[in-house]
């Protein structure tokens, strides 16, 4: 008989559990901290344009307003308040601030003309889409061209005195001789071009409100106005003080169409104007930098009374 023998299994080490109180750690992934840096690798170019085009011009600005640099000599001597104390105290500076109001009435007029329209042109009616592009149209021109247009219209022996002369009215007034004149046909161009963007935003608005809300106010017998009144005009809030404050920093803006139109004269110019003037034409950069800081601040400050007065309320209507 043979002999077997018999050989004990090997014994397989049991995995010890790491003593009570030790917490277990894991190495991080490798990707986690290409993960974190990612976003701002995408982020590097925009904010590096943003803060070389805005910011940094924007300070430069500031430090300019403080000096009276000609935009030429390297020399910038420091002088303090001396060109805020000079827009506010010369009567040939300040007196842009009155301009501004033409175009200030205009944007009431163009934001009332809009409103109407976009509520109009929001219910089912025929031929709309033609109605809408011919209201959005004006906005679509280039400035300069609708600034040499209207020259020609309002010239004397021009378009609009051609037409009134078959009315058989008197066309011997110079609607760009006076400043009231002048200072009001600028005005009605800047209506007549700006109201297609302010009906695009109102537009936009109305048509997003639900349907329901229109079937359920027919069912109950609401008219148009009593639609408009308790539907549109509660939604479309944000829209509206959203065109106030463009309309407000606008006519403060205003440079294209009264530069190629009249170039400033007679009681026209504004504050842009009046601030590219001093910069290039009579090398003031210290002061028209004062002129533009100034702006700014008044934009800004009304925008901020803007927020106060009429904060942003989350309208629901549903």
């Amino acid at each position: 008989m043979t002999e077997t023998t018999h050989t004990a299994p090997a014994k397989v080490p049991r995995a010890t559990a790491p003593p009570p109180g030790t917490a277990h750690r894991s190495s991080p992934p490798r990707g986690s901290a290409l993960r974190r840096v990612t976003p701002w690798l995408f982020l590097a170019v925009p904010l590096a344009l943003l803060v070389t085009f805005t910011y940094v011009p924007v300070g430069n600005m500031i430090y300019y307003s403080f000096t009276d640099w000609d935009g030429v000599s390297p020399d910038r001597n420091f002088t303090g308040l001396d060109n805020y104390e000079q827009i506010f105290t010369r009567p040939e500076l300040f007196r842009v601030f009155f301009v501004s109001f033409y175009y200030l009435a205009a944007s009431a007029v163009q934001i009332v003309i809009a409103l109407y329209f976009a509520t109009v042109l929001s219910f089912n009616l025929r031929f709309r889409n033609l109605f809408k592009g011919i209201l959005f149209f004006p906005y679509l021109i280039n400035g300069v061209a609708i600034g040499f247009v209207f020259l020609y219209f309002f010239q004397d022996g021009g378009t609009l005195d051609s037409v009134l002369s078959w009315f058989g009215a008197d066309s011997d007034h110079a609607w760009l001789g006076d400043p009231v004149s002048a200072n009001t046909s600028l005005a009605g161009v800047s209506v007549w071009r700006f109201t297609g963007l302010n009906f695009v935003l109102f537009l936009g608005a109305i048509q997003s409100i639900p349907a329901e809300l229109y079937e359920a106010a027919q069912l109950d017998g609401a008219t148009r106005w009593q639609q408009f009144r308790h539907i549109i005009a509660p939604s479309i809030r944000p829209v509206v003080s959203l065109s106030v404050i463009l309309a407000i920093s606008g006519s403060l803006a205003v440079f294209e169409i009264p530069y190629i139109m009249t170039g400033g004269a007679t009681g026209t110019t504004t504050f842009v104007i009046q601030t590219v003037k001093l910069a290039f034409q009579f090398n003031k950069t210290g002061l028209a930098s004062a002129a533009a800081v100034v702006l700014l601040l008044i934009i800004l400050l009304i925008t901020w009374i803007q927020r106060r007065l009429v904060p942003d309320e989350k309208v629901d209507l549903v």
